[in-house]
């Protein structure tokens, strides 16, 4: 009775203590997700001034933004990626991609040009992932004639530096492997990595899935990233059930 009694209590520490960490990285999320503005303390990352683009840059909840702007995202990414997921498996699905665009839980990095009209935007969600807190890029989005400036790059540095500064493990993002400019540009130009959750780093059914997830670290990240396989049990179900 003694040993299975300690092997209980052991069961129960062991429960609490997951609680507790979860716990811990809801509140994180929640935090960061009260803030008015994460550029706030970065002024510096308020403008981009480069290239022959003078633009300014501000950070908003959706509910901050104006009906014209948030149907402009909308259509930027309609004509940006439609096709291209008409070519994987999830189809282009214009009412849910409106619906994840507006979702209350969205943020919008928006860039202006001296006429105060948006040419290019990034949304993105502080969120949890696998167990871990993260700030989850879903857009980043360029009109054409401010595309090759540099101001990709920028509003990906942004996000990083976000992620920093609310104490987020993670930058993660989905992209389609058939995007190889889009692709190309993450793992080499930002140096992000195939994430241990994502179908070509398990193993699970990387041929059928047109898509990877990728992800870079901050400096809150503790230790080595896990193995594929214990991510994708954290993850929970395998890919074609947890589809973005």
């Amino acid at each position: 009775m003694g040993r299975k009694s300690s092997k209980a209590r052991e069961k129960k520490q062991k429960r609490l203590e997951e609680r507790a960490a979860m716990a811990a990285v809801c509140a994180k999320v929640e935090a960061a997700n009260k803030l008015q503005d994460p550029l706030e303390a970065f002024p510096a990352f308020k403008t981009y001034d480069r290239n022959g683009l003078n633009l300014s840059i501000e950070c908003k909840r959706v509910a901050g933004l104006d009906r014209a702007t948030v149907d402009w995202a909308f259509e930027l990414t309609k004509s940006n990626m439609q096709a291209l997921y008409e070519r994987s498996e999830w189809g282009w699905k214009e009412r849910e991609k409106r619906q994840e665009l507006t979702d209350e839980r969205a943020w919008f990095l928006v860039a202006r040009d001296a006429a105060a009209r948006p040419v290019a935007f990034s949304h993105f969600r502080f969120d949890v992932e696998a167990g871990d807190e993260v700030l989850y890029c879903y857009e980043v989005q360029l009109e054409s004639r401010v595309r090759r400036r540099g101001l990709g790059k920028f509003l990906l540095q942004i996000l990083q530096l976000v992620a920093n500064s609310t104490r987020m493990k993670k930058v993660m993002l989905t992209v389609f492997k058939h995007n190889a400019g889009a692709y190309h540009f993450f793992r080499q130009a930002l140096q992000f990595d195939v994430d241990a959750s994502s179908p070509g780093a398990n193993g699970c059914c990387a041929d059928g899935c047109s898509y990877e997830v990728l992800s870079r670290r901050t400096r809150f990240a503790d230790g080595p990233p896990p193995p594929p396989a214990a991510a994708a049990a954290a993850a929970g179900p395998p890919c074609g059930a947890c589809c973005r």
